[in-house]
């Protein structure tokens, strides 16, 4: 267990001073308490590791720039391991201290966490995964996929192999493989294939790999003798590594294999180097920007002055990106509540859930962020917790992700009654009533 308060930071570091374990007790009102729930060890810590460094570096250089707006940050990180009994615990002993909002970076944790969050008044931003129903704010009020769900990922990946085939059409007799993890996380994408299948004609074959992902021997002998068309790969951590190898051990075009937003990034493809040359994985919007504004100013601000998490290398990676944009999402989610409750003042759990129901980052505000060319507008409201679910395909060319789309949507004319029947499932087994618009502001 680690805590930082970063105001305390700044002043060790300015005084050259190494830094040091603080009390939990310094996260007071005055300041803005942000849990980190992070995995820096592990099966899963080639990958949470670097989302955990871009994660904490911006809220870093929020207080290097002042805070939100004036609010100093204080966060705690708290090891889950990608265990859901380990991120539970992080969240109960971390809910007491002025949890501003948890992000579980599990799916697993997620699940468990939905049905506290309303309880405990904390709201929880699963920004590229988590219930991909969620995105519904009427029945999910406490819970925001912002940016995007691993529906509308599924649905974009698969519009990319019928535009390679040429149509629609002719995915019919197609075999399309979903290569993936045992978990929460790894099912999540099975309704929306076998929604597609039916509509288009195509098979779909389940392939789960247990965890962590080591050993697929048996699933890749499955590939081998089935030989389908495509494979989506929904791995995460050593898992995905591990894939494309066995992919390359099989003889599977790589070129054939695409990856969600959790498989495609540097640790996925560096130890396959070449091998995995050819490999195709959506983003969730950003890629590697290492030359973006926000990253630029993480370097001076704040590596330059030896203040940084982590290597500087890795700032601008991909999934470093992915945990910096994880943590503007919440920074932003409390300054939007400021602009209603009072600027200058350390938001409550309830108070920022309104901010992140109407969230309007539009291009300009983006843009003065650091992130112009990273992300598009967001925008959220009571009944969409989503805000949006842009995208861009890029592909390893065998030393660097490269971009191979212009920027992509899901087809939300099949998504959002999937979504609507589910999130009212959902509803019904715990009893809970749908909002309306007489009730979308509490």
């Amino acid at each position: 267990m680690k805590f930082k308060s970063l105001a305390q930071a700044a002043v060790l570091a300015a005084a050259g001073l190494a830094a040091v374990a603080t009390s939990p007790a310094f996260a007071q009102a005055k300041e803005q308490f942000f849990p980190v729930l992070v995995y820096r060890t592990g099966a899963y810590a080639p990958n949470g590791v670097p989302w955990a460094n871009g994660h904490v570096d911006y809220l870093k250089l929020v207080n290097a720039k002042g805070g939100i707006n004036g609010v100093k940050v204080s966060f705690e990180e708290c090891e889950t391991g990608y265990a859901t009994d380990k991120g539970v615990e992080c969240y109960e002993r971390l809910k007491g201290k002025g949890a501003t909002v948890f992000q579980p970076l599990s799916t697993g944790i997620t699940f468990a966490l939905t049905e506290k969050a309303p309880a405990d008044k904390i709201p929880l931003i699963t920004a590229g995964y988590g219930r991909s129903e969620s995105a519904d704010g009427n029945v999910f009020k406490w819970n925001f996929p912002l940016l995007g769900t691993y529906w509308t990922a599924a649905d974009i990946l698969v519009g990319q192999l019928a535009k390679r085939e040429g149509g629609w059409d002719k995915l019919k007799g197609k075999k399309i493989a979903l290569v993936y993890h045992d978990s929460p996380y790894g099912k999540e994408p099975i309704p929306l294939l076998q929604e597609r299948s039916k509509m288009h004609g195509f098979d779909v074959q389940l392939l789960p790999v247990t965890h962590p992902g080591v050993e697929q021997k048996a699933t890749w002998l499955q590939v081998r003798q089935s030989r389908p068309d495509y494979i989506l790969l929904w791995g995460w951590g050593v898992m995905n590594s591990a894939a494309l190898k066995e992919a390359v051990a099989t003889g599977y075009p790589r070129d054939k294999m695409y990856g969600v937003w959790w498989a495609g990034a540097e640790p996925d493809v560096k130890d396959v180097g070449e091998g995995a040359k050819g490999y195709n994985a959506i983003t969730m919007q950003h890629g590697a920007e290492p030359n973006s504004k926000v990253a630029q100013d993480i370097l001076a601000t704040l590596h330059a002055k030896g203040q940084g998490t982590g290597p500087k290398e890795e700032v601008g990676s991909v999934l470093y990106m992915r945990g910096l944009v994880h943590a503007m999402l919440a920074v932003e989610g409390v300054k939007r509540a400021q602009e209603r409750f009072g600027k200058g003042k350390v938001m409550t759990g309830e108070q920022v859930r309104w901010g992140l129901e109407n969230l309007a980052l539009d291009q300009k505000k983006l843009d003065a962020l650091g992130f112009a060319g990273v992300l598009r507008p967001v925008s959220t409201s009571c009944a969409d917790h989503m805000g949006g679910s842009w995208a861009r395909m890029h592909q390893w060319d065998g030393k660097a992700w490269k971009f191979t789309s212009d920027w992509l949507q899901a087809d939300e004319a099949l998504i959002k009654p999937m979504v609507k029947q589910a999130a009212d499932k959902y509803a019904a087994e715990k009893k809970l009533s749908r909002r309306d618009a007489a009730d979308c502001g509490s």
